[in-house]
């Protein structure tokens, strides 16, 4: 009778325990808050775009919880999100320790941003270990999903990859620039494009290169790569490579850099070289300290884009854009640039897949991303919709591609989308002292 006695209320009291931990799983997080970490560049090379990006995530927390949070769980109640940072400092070691930290100290219930791809990638293995998802909204180097040395299928790619928009830049040099090249030639339509390259030596970087290869190569396209120069990460004098550039002759320069190394490569090109040519950018330069520092020698650049501080193409997504231009501006003074814009996005995204999943178990909520169809924020989103492909969980954007003009009254060139025609408002053109290549 004694041992019953016992036995009952030992399987009482496993009984209690058991349902105490089925009901502490969050149907929404802590019950009290949904915890997003961010991580971002704050310090180091890749700062100026990281900053903006933790900046944008804050001015969307904003909006999510001012609407009384994330509605989840059978009875809808709102959660408020709550962001942490971490700053993986734009190194690889950086990385490991924001995300480890995030992870296991702050015990984040999502991740969401990532700028540089040799940094990313370099933390990814701790990603696969503790099976969190990761919305990646900057790193755009296709490694980050396609990897197959260890599990990607937590990690989700938010923004266009190398392979997307190195193929659509060089399309559009060979059905857009080199016309225009060999027109102020007075030279044959066959004549070959001289295409040079400087690149970040690094994933990223070395995507873009690979990008243009491809595209020409599959494409049979009419331009050859007369220079391929590549750099480190975070270098500041780049006259040695773009000396051996310009020997070379070439109609264009395409540029694998972030914007802190960016507008010193043409500004040195065009001040200290004499190489007067087209410059084209990765969108990750649609950024305002971007067109600051390149000042009076941004005239007649390039920028990939699909989201920009100073443009927006008409249509329905005009107003949501300037709405969070407006409200970023109000909360620090400055505008957002293209990272910042997809972090942005990235919250919502994850807030949307929480909501979905009703959950914050992260095999359910990554689940939610994989069945993901929700209506675009801010940016084109091919179809209307932001969701991610089966195969390796990349979201979809429309492009377009924009030319500087200088303003002399403010010092800095601003953008004018020129491609596609159905979003153009004005037409390319060759500055009067560009120079090509020979004939």
């Amino acid at each position: 009778m004694r041992y019953s006695i016992l036995f009952f209320i030992v399987a009482l009291i496993a009984t209690v325990m058991i349902t105490g931990c089925t009901q502490q799983q969050p149907a929404a997080g802590s019950g009290e808050e949904i915890k997003i970490g961010v991580i971002a560049s704050l310090t180091g090379p890749a700062s100026n775009v990281g900053k903006n990006m933790w900046q944008s995530a804050q001015v969307a927390a904003d909006e999510i919880n001012a609407a009384g949070g994330v509605a989840i769980g059978p009875s809808g109640k709102k959660i408020p999100v709550k962001l942490i940072v971490g700053d993986d400092e734009s190194t690889q070691q950086g990385g490991q320790k924001a995300a480890t930290k995030l992870i296991t100290d702050d015990k984040v219930d999502i991740l969401v941003g990532g700028y540089s791809s040799a940094v990313t990638s370099a933390y990814q293995q701790t990603i696969a270990e503790y099976q969190i998802p990761y919305i990646v909204t900057g790193a755009s180097s296709p490694v980050i999903t396609h990897r197959t040395d260890i599990d990607t299928s937590y990690v989700f790619h938010h923004c266009p990859t190398t392979d997307t928009y190195g193929k659509y830049t060089t399309m559009f040099i060979d059905q857009v620039v080199r016309p225009a090249v060999n027109k102020k030639l007075g030279a044959p339509d066959n004549r070959p494009f001289r295409l040079a390259i400087i690149y970040q030596d690094t994933a990223y970087g070395k995507g873009v290169q690979t990008a243009v290869q491809n595209t020409i190569a599959k494409n049979n396209l009419n331009i050859i790569l007369v220079s391929e120069q590549g750099y480190r990460m975070g270098e500041s004098d780049f006259r040695t490579p773009l000396t051996a550039i310009k020997a070379e002759n070439p109609d264009a320069v395409y540029l694998g850099a972030f914007p802190n190394e960016g507008a010193p490569i043409i500004t040195q090109a065009r001040r200290d070289i004499g190489l007067d040519s087209i410059f084209l950018n990765v969108e990750n330069n649609d950024n305002a300290q971007f067109y600051k520092d390149l000042g009076q020698y941004g005239e007649g650049a390039i920028i990939e884009s699909r989201f920009s501080p100073y443009t927006a193409p008409e249509g329905v997504l005009a107003a949501a854009q300037e709405n969070f231009k407006n409200s970023y501006f109000a909360k620090w003074g400055m505008y957002p640039d293209m990272m910042g814009a997809s972090t942005y996005e990235g919250i919502f995204i994850a807030a949307e897949a929480i909501k979905n999943a009703g959950t914050t178990d992260k095999a359910a909520v990554r689940q939610a991303l994989v069945d993901l169809s929700m209506p675009q924020v801010i940016e084109a989103m091919k179809d209307g919709k932001i969701s991610f492909t089966s195969d390796f969980r990349e979201s979809q954007f429309d492009l377009w591609m924009e030319q500087l003009v200088y303003d002399q009254s403010i010092g800095e060139c601003r953008p004018h989308i020129v491609w596609p025609d159905n979003l153009k408002v004005t037409t390319f053109t060759l500055p009067d002292w560009y120079k090509p290549g020979s004939a």
